[in-house]
């Protein structure tokens, strides 16, 4: 496969500028009375995948914004691989690459077509950037759609051309903004391999999402936001590691017993059984272990039939849920993008 990072510009240039992204003094974005973002603070090292997780409206987006140059903040200070995102947006421009939620590129064109026309815009030569945009397709499984209008691209094909039109020029840092927004789990999969790809290469990615699997899978650090404000930060073990020793996993034979599992593992353990999805499927936060084997004996003994269990960390669905108070799917009456 054809490196996704074959670079062409100034390897001096690469070297000068790795860094951080930080985000101080709380960076703050309002409109009109809707404070989308209200004290964000992060510090993003270079390498790996940071993942900025949390609900629609809260925040998510905006950030992202402010940091690749697209919206002036109104208050605080950032800086983006050493450059200041207001004094210096063009030095931050020049060395990001920006993937939205929706897409970028024109669906009139062919892929190759909307390749070649960025190379061009962004300096390459017609032979090389032709070549550019050749490895870029057969990089992320394009190569024989590149021929075909972008407009008759499924939805998994649109958000790998939205990512090659990012990578055309190697930047140091990518931003993707909920790249699996709306896509079945095949494309999901194949974004993730993507990301994973950028990584190996040597890339920074600061990735949005508000899929709980997709940060634990994907990211290395997570900041959890929620209406506009950090509200926790860390590594995915270490998130589940903050709301408690560990969680019970039933699963009942019978859906139709699950209100009285729900009671009885509430009294028992003394904290409340979340449902799942899954009908036949219950969780429930443990602080003592030794309360366990009497939450399925009284389980027994009540009628209900379990066919498995089992004891593990906190997921971070339940993790958000504990620091939100709501699960990560919900959307704010507010929505501050």
């Amino acid at each position: 496969m054809t490196s996704l990072y074959q670079s062409v510009r100034n390897t001096e240039t690469r070297n000068r500028t790795h860094g951080k992204v930080r985000d101080r003094d709380e960076r703050e974005k309002s409109f009109g009375t809707t404070h989308a973002v209200a004290g964000v603070d992060l510090a993003v090292s270079a390498g790996g995948v940071y993942g900025v997780l949390g609900p629609n409206g809260a925040g998510k987006t905006t950030t992202i914004r402010m940091l690749a140059t697209l919206l002036r903040p109104d208050a605080g200070e950032a800086q983006v691989l050493g450059y200041d995102v207001v004094r210096d947006a063009q030095a931050v421009r020049s060395r990001v690459g920006l993937t939205g939620q929706f897409a970028s590129v024109d669906e009139d064109l062919t892929g190759v077509e909307n390749l070649l026309l960025l190379a061009r815009l962004l300096g390459y030569s017609r032979r090389r950037g032709r070549q550019r945009a050749t490895d870029l397709l057969d990089a992320l499984g394009l190569a024989e759609a590149a021929d075909r209008q972008v407009k008759k691209y499924s939805g998994g094909m649109r958000r790998r051309i939205d990512i090659a039109a990012s990578l055309v020029v190697t930047p140091e840092l990518i931003f993707l903004d909920e790249p699996t927004t709306g896509l079945d789990p095949r494309s999901r999969n194949q974004v993730w391999e993507i990301v994973r790809g950028m990584v190996a290469e040597g890339a920074t990615v600061l990735l949005t999402t508000q899929y709980l699997d997709e940060a634990d899978q994907l990211a290395d650090r997570i900041a959890v936001i929620d209406h506009g404000k950090v509200i926790a930060e860390g590594s995915s073990g270490e998130l589940k590691a903050s709301v408690g020793a560990g969680s019970l996993h039933v699963r009942l034979r019978a859906p139709e017993q699950r209100a009285e599992a729900e009671r009885v593992l509430a009294s028992v353990l003394e904290v409340p059984a979340e449902p799942s999805a899954d009908p036949a499927a219950l969780s429930a936060r443990i602080s003592d272990p030794e309360r366990v084997a009497r939450a399925l004996a009284e389980l027994s003994r009540s009628g209900i039939d379990v066919t498995e269990f089992a004891l593990g960390q906190p997921s971070l669905d339940e993790v958000f849920l504990t620091l939100t108070g709501h699960a990560a799917e919900e959307t704010p009456e507010e929505d501050a993008a």
